[in-house]
């Protein structure tokens, strides 16, 4: 059955690629593979919080924008760079999923969070470990879950404050060096193998 798949989708590449297999399944909204375990995750983490008090931030995205926070706010490269400037707001809460990866300067933009965020503000942020190369523009760092949290520490975060968490196994990684893989229940294990991380997140708070 797989092989039929891959041979009817051989000539379909990149974002139409997705589409066609997004179409084929029948989702709405699928979820890649690679991530399922850590959205999940994250929003578990974020759903605990005050949601309806917290002024949000979400840096390089609109994932979160349907959640019911007292105020949201996106703030998109390249109109904002968080490597080279603060906003003049400040926010209870800053959201930045797959981004930092990306950052030819993450510590600068790590600090620049840290002095966005309110007393006692939060900072969620995920980034790939074990993933291809993907440069949009460009691919520069990966964190394992000791290596996040300290990354965090030296950004400002107390260390104690910081909780981390990772995903990923073999056959994931082996199958996201190819393609990629929207998750599908009867195909696709979420067994935990913590050698094999492929999803890495964090949540920090800033001291009161």
């Amino acid at each position: 059955m797989q092989s039929l798949i891959k041979n009817a989708l051989r000539p379909v590449f990149g974002w139409h690629r997705r589409e066609a297999l997004r179409r084929f399944f029948g989702g709405k909204q699928q979820m890649c593979w690679v991530r399922k375990v850590g959205v999940d995750a994250t929003r578990e983490l974020i759903e605990a919080l005050p949601v309806r008090e917290l002024t949000t931030l979400e840096i390089s995205g609109k994932t979160w924008r349907e959640l019911p926070f007292r105020k949201y706010v996106s703030a998109n490269y390249p109109e904002y760079d968080v490597c080279s400037s603060v906003l003049s707001e400040r926010f209870d809460l800053i959201i930045s999923e797959q981004v930092f990866e990306h950052l030819l300067r993450p510590y600068q933009a790590g600090r620049n969070v840290y002095a966005m965020l309110n007393p006692g503000g939060y900072f969620m942020v995920s980034v790939p470990f074990m993933v291809p190369i993907h440069n949009h523009p460009t691919d520069c760092t990966r964190w394992t879950e000791v290596g996040l949290k300290y990354f965090l520490a030296e950004c400002g975060f107390p260390l104690e404050g910081i909780r981390t968490g990772s995903w990923g196994n073999r056959r994931c990684v082996k199958r996201n060096l190819n393609s990629f893989i929207y998750y599908r229940a009867n195909l696709h294990s979420l067994k935990n193998e913590e050698r094999f991380p492929v999803d890495v997140w964090a949540l920090a708070r800033k001291e009161r």
